[in-house]
C-alpha cells in the first residue's frame, strides 16, 4: 500500500479510537451519576447539606454549632418566636404552654424546665434555647447544642431576627419585621389622627392583688404602642416605669398614672371586682369609655403571633 493511501487510513483509525474513548467516558459518568444522583446535581447536594448539616451561630456565649434545619427544639425561652417561624418544638416552658394563642400549635409538646433535665433528655432535642441567666447552661450543653439569650437585651424586632438567624430563616424573619413595622406605623398614624397627637396611653395590669403600670418594653403591647406606633406615655408613667419596665401601684393612685386612654391587661379567671369600685370608675379614661381590654394570658409575649393579635385589638379599640 502506498504512503498516500496509508495516511488517510491511520487518520480514520485515530478518530474512531478517540470517539470510542469519549463514549466510554460519558457512559462511565452516566453510570456513576445513576448510582449517585447527587454527583450529577451539585445544586441539590448543596441544598441537602443546608438542610442536614450545621451552621455556626454567634450566640451571646460564643459560637455554637447548631443544626441547619433543627427538627427537635426545646425552647425554655422564646418559644413563641420559634413557633412564628414554624420551628418544630418537642419541649416548651409552662408559661408558653398556658398561653391560649399557642394551644393548638403546642398539642402534644412536652412541658419542660431547666430544673428537670431528665425530661429534656427524654424528648431528645437537637437544639435547646435557654435564658442566659440559667444556672444549668453547662448541663444543657451536654444534652444538645444550646443557645442562650438575655431577656430584654435586644428590642422585640431584633429578637425575632435573631431567632430567624438561629433557625436559618433570617429572610423570612426580616420579611415579617419589615411588613409588620410598616403596617403598625400606618395604624399608629390613624390612631393619632383620631385621638389627637398629644393624647396619652397607659398600659395597666392587675393580678387581683396589685396593680402595675408598664414602660415601653414589657410586653402587653407596650412595644407596639410606644415604640412602633409612637403613642404617648403619661409623664408620671415615664418617670416611674420607663427605666425599670414596670411600676407597682396601689389602687388609690391609679388615677395619677392613667392616660387619656387605658389598655387594661386582666385575666378573665381573676377577681375583677375592682372595675366596679369608685376608685376605678372615677378615672376620666373609664368615664369616657376609653378603656381597651386585653387578656393577660394572651399578651405576655412580644412575638409575631402575639403582636398581630394585639395590633387587631388596638386598631379596633382606638378607631371604633
Amino acid at each position: 500500500m502506498s504512503k498516500k493511501l496509508l495516511l488517510p487510513v491511520i487518520l480514520m483509525l485515530s478518530l474512531f479510537l478517540i470517539s470510542a474513548c469519549g463514549n466510554n467516558s460519558a457512559n462511565n459518568e452516566a453510570s456513576s451519576a445513576s448510582a449517585n444522583p447527587g454527583a450529577s446535581a451539585p445544586a441539590s447536594t448543596s441544598e441537602s447539606a443546608e438542610k442536614t448539616g450545621t451552621i455556626t451561630y454567634q450566640s451571646e456565649l460564643g459560637p455554637v454549632e447548631v443544626p441547619a434545619n433543627p427538627q427537635r427544639i426545646v425552647a425554655l425561652t422564646n418559644a413563641p418566636n420559634v413557633l412564628s417561624l414554624n420551628g418544630t418544638l418537642v419541649g416548651v416552658d409552662e408559661w408558653t404552654n398556658n398561653n391560649p394563642l399557642f394551644t393548638e400549635k403546642l398539642a402534644g409538646v412536652a412541658i419542660v424546665s431547666e430544673d428537670n433535665l431528665a425530661k429534656i433528655v427524654e424528648v431528645e432535642p437537637d437544639l435547646i434555647i435557654a435564658d442566659a441567666s440559667s444556672k444549668n447552661i453547662d448541663k444543657l450543653q451536654e444534652i444538645a447544642p444550646t443557645v442562650a439569650y438575655t431577656w430584654g437585651k435586644r428590642d422585640y424586632l431584633a429578637q425575632q431576627l435573631e431567632i430567624g438567624k438561629l433557625l436559618n430563616k433570617e429572610q423570612e424573619a426580616q420579611a415579617w419585621v419589615d411588613d409588620f413595622t410598616k403596617r403598625a406605623e400606618a395604624i399608629g398614624q390613624e390612631i393619632k389622627a383620631k385621638i389627637g397627637e398629644n393624647a396619652t396611653v397607659s398600659v395597666i395590669e392587675t393580678d387581683s392583688k396589685n396593680f402595675y403600670v408598664f414602660g415601653d418594653n414589657w410586653a402587653r403591647g407596650t412595644e407596639l404602642l410606644y415604640q412602633t406606633m409612637g403613642l404617648n406615655m403619661p409623664e408620671k408613667v415615664k418617670a416611674d416605669a420607663l427605666k425599670p419596665g414596670y411600676y407597682t401601684l396601689s389602687p388609690e393612685v391609679l388615677s395619677d398614672y392613667a392616660g387619656d386612654y387605658i389598655v387594661l391587661s386582666r385575666s378573665a379567671k381573676g377577681d375583677n371586682s375592682f372595675m366596679q369600685s369608685e376608685t376605678w370608675q372615677k378615672i376620666p379614661a373609664v368615664k369616657n369609655n376609653h378603656v381597651i381590654e386585653i387578656d393577660t394570658e394572651a399578651s405576655s409575649y412580644s412575638d409575631p403571633t402575639t403582636l398581630e393579635y394585639l395590633l387587631n385589638i388596638f386598631k379596633e379599640g382606638f378607631l371604633k
